[in-house]
């Protein structure tokens, strides 16, 4: 009978055994998410001025997708549209038609209904009601889209409520959320999975990175952009407004060169904070069983054709970072490959077992480190607006501004910088064909009901003799530093201390 009574037990006890281990089996996914972040403003990417030690290690020890990219903007905040797209899995013209992101279920959601804990630290631009329904709790969150780094209100995340509102100026805003993300690893439960998502405000601007790594670009500062121009050459819909207003036209290649060094310091300050999170997960207990996914929700122009912001749809401001660090992921590998930053809705998904649902437009990556594809997509369409569309095949990019019915043709594959329009060449007549039919074919799949052509078009000739487009009238943001004022709005007539 003694004997009957410690099999029982010893089953009993193997069953919790693996009840437990069945219920810690599912990894952990560090989600990592910077805010304007070029895709070429990481030294892995072959920018040998810009100084990401910890980011590239991730890369050296991950698996980085080159071609990645944000699906383009029904907003000039291009952050709120990418957000949204990431949490939906959806382009935003499906997603407007489906009634927008409230009534669509978000991947952390999911997540949560599948036994995780959901934890958001950092930025959330996509309202209070999408927040509540896709994260269980958080801590420093940020409700805006952007404020002073060094003035940040923050809220905490609990039962539903935000709560503990406050305007924290004990250090830099990305210092602040690297340090909540590493209270967090340290003090995780251990008997479930859990997605963390810290949501940076940086490389955003102001651009007040601390003395210290300002002064490290100051003294050797990067070039301008290959593809730098004093002025865009036409008009795009969207020549005016807060972005472009952060320098005077024409744009002073000094002025610009600054803004670069100070842009690229905000980003090396950002590395050190990731690479703090980075060193506190390899020393916890989760090491072995948890993702690190890095990417930023798009890129920025910073002088690249004349322009500063990312409302447009060239390379430069669409295209950003993507890493993929963890379990069976090989080490030191890449991709040419497509992908949209929505498509990590259903790899991190596919990483809890989740299959993703059937009417969402995101892609699992994972057969791509896999081996098992090249590729998940032929081609990319970025839409801006009703002002911009493009498509990209690898080969030809062709880019359609249907108010003034102007294109631009691209050798993208030979020219990444997009410096040679080759539309008005007609060797090229059956090529735009071609891309213009696959503009369309996305466009039925899509809803998107934009003319690619108008019957009255516009004149697309930027006359920057206007005077909005004086320095006077130059648009400036109350957030910006005293010193950033003085330095790039001396002239403006609201220039004054405040």
């Amino acid at each position: 009978m003694k004997n009957i009574f410690f099999i029982f037990l010893s089953i009993v006890l193997c069953s919790n055994f693996y009840a437990q281990t069945a219920k810690t089996e599912k990894p952990n996914i560090i989600f990592l998410f910077a805010d304007d972040q070029r895709a070429d403003a990481i030294g892995a990417s072959g920018n040998e001025y810009i100084h990401t030690p910890n980011i590239d290690k991730l890369v050296k020890e991950g698996f980085y997708f080159k071609n990645n990219y944000c699906a383009g903007s029904f907003s000039g905040a291009v952050c709120v549209a990418s957000r949204a797209m990431l949490m939906t899995g959806m382009h935003w013209t499906k997603m407007k038609s489906k009634g927008g992101m409230e009534k669509s279920t978000t991947f952390p959601k999911l997540l949560s209904d599948n036994g995780y804990q959901t934890f958001i630290i950092g930025k959330w631009h996509n309202g209070e009601k999408t927040l509540r329904q896709s994260f269980q709790t958080g801590k420093s969150v940020f409700m805006g889209g952007m404020n002073k780094h060094t003035e940040v209100p923050l809220s905490d995340l609990s039962k539903g409520e935000l709560i503990n509102n406050r305007i924290d100026s004990s250090n830099f805003s990305s210092k602040i959320f690297a340090d909540a993300a590493i209270d967090y690893i340290d003090n995780a439960q251990k008997d479930k999975p859990f997605f963390l998502y810290v949501a940076f405000t940086t490389p955003h601007d102001p651009r007040n990175a601390p003395e210290s790594y300002r002064q490290m670009y100051y003294k050797t500062p990067p070039p301008l952009p290959e593809n730098f121009l004093p002025l865009h050459p036409f008009d795009n819909g969207f020549l005016f407004g807060r972005d472009e207003s952060l320098a005077p036209w024409p744009r002073p290649r000094a002025m610009i060169k600054d803004q670069l060094s100070e842009y690229y310091a905000l980003t090396t300050y950002l590395d050190t904070q990731v690479g703090r999170i980075y060193e506190a997960l390899k020393g916890s207990s989760y090491a072995d069983n948890t993702y690190i996914i890095y990417t930023a929700d798009h890129g920025l122009a910073l002088g690249s054709h004349g322009l500063l912001g990312k409302q447009n749809v060239y390379e430069q401001s669409m295209k950003s970072p993507l890493i993929i660090y963890g379990p069976n992921v090989p080490a030191g590998q890449s991709s040419d490959a497509f992908s949209y930053i929505f498509d990590l809705y259903a790899t991190c998904l596919n990483m809890a077992g989740i299959i993703a649902p059937s009417d969402v437009d995101s892609k699992d990556l994972a057969s791509i480190w896999k081996g098992e594809k090249t590729t998940v997509r032929s081609n990319v369409v970025l839409p801006f607006q009703r002002k911009m569309r493009t498509v990209n095949d690898g080969r030809w990019k062709l880019h359609i501004y249907p108010p003034s019915n102007h294109i631009l043709l691209f050798d993208i594959k030979n020219d990444p910088g997009e410096i040679v329009n080759m539309a008005n060449n007609p060797k090229y007549k059956d090529t735009i064909v071609h891309l213009t039919n696959l503009l369309r074919e996305w466009q039925k799949k899509e809803n998107d009901d934009l003319s690619l052509f108008v019957k009255d078009p516009v004149s697309w000739e930027a006359d920057f003799s206007l005077d909005k487009f004086s320095d006077k009238n130059r648009i400036l943001d109350p957030i910006q530093p005293e010193w950033i004022r003085e330095k790039y709005f001396k002239n403006h007539k609201n220039s004054s201390k405040k």
